[in-house]
């Protein structure tokens, strides 16, 4: 009996419909069924990839949240200082939602929803802990305000999702004097 053999553009197919689906349908409303038609596939040819629609879901997730972490720290050294780190990947993070609006949307939806199972969250979050150790540099050197990390989150990055999901919504438009008062408004949030 023949092996099949995994194409990564039958799976790669798979995830943007999948992203899709999600974006434009929720979580619920995107059948496997109609993720293999958008996709060009037979219904079971996703299980080649995936164990099940929660494996589909988990895996997009992560690669998605790899390729967003992995653009927020472009450029970042360690070494600079607070208040130029921050600046520079808070400015990667709102560079990147303005270009992968589709990505960016769909990690807001994660968010805000229980679709992602908690061992794909809890390695999603471990990917932001070069921001993580950042501000807890910052919060030493007495530069930043004491707080849990998901209140520094709260008032600097995700203040950025909802400016866009508006942005995508067609009610609210940013430029860069938007962008450079919402960095200064999450900036006066968090620093002493």
């Amino acid at each position: 009996m023949a092996t099949r053999v995994k194409s990564m553009d039958k799976r790669n197919a798979l995830l943007k419909a999948t992203l899709s689906l999600v974006n434009n349908n929720g979580f619920h409303d995107a059948p496997m069924s109609k993720i293999a038609k958008m996709a060009k596939v037979s219904p079971a040819t996703i299980y080649i990839y995936f164990e099940n629609k929660q494996d589909l879901i988990n895996q997009l997730y992560m690669e998605v949240k790899m390729a967003f972490t992995q653009y927020a720290f472009k450029g970042y050294r360690p070494e600079m200082p607070v208040k130029k780190a921050f600046d520079h990947i808070w400015h990667n993070i709102a560079d990147y939602k303005l270009k992968e609006v589709e990505e960016a949307w769909f990690l807001s939806q994660c968010d805000n929803t229980i679709m992602i199972d908690e061992t794909s969250r809890e390695e999603g979050l471990k990917q932001l802990q070069p921001l993580l150790d950042l501000w807890e540099r910052g919060q030493k050197e007495g530069i930043i305000k004491k707080m849990s990390p998901y209140l520094l989150y709260a008032y600097t990055i995700y203040p950025l999702a909802f400016l866009m999901n508006n942005q995508k919504r067609g009610y609210y438009q940013l430029d860069d004097k938007s962008l450079e008062q919402a960095l200064q408004a999450a900036w006066d949030s968090i620093r002493i």
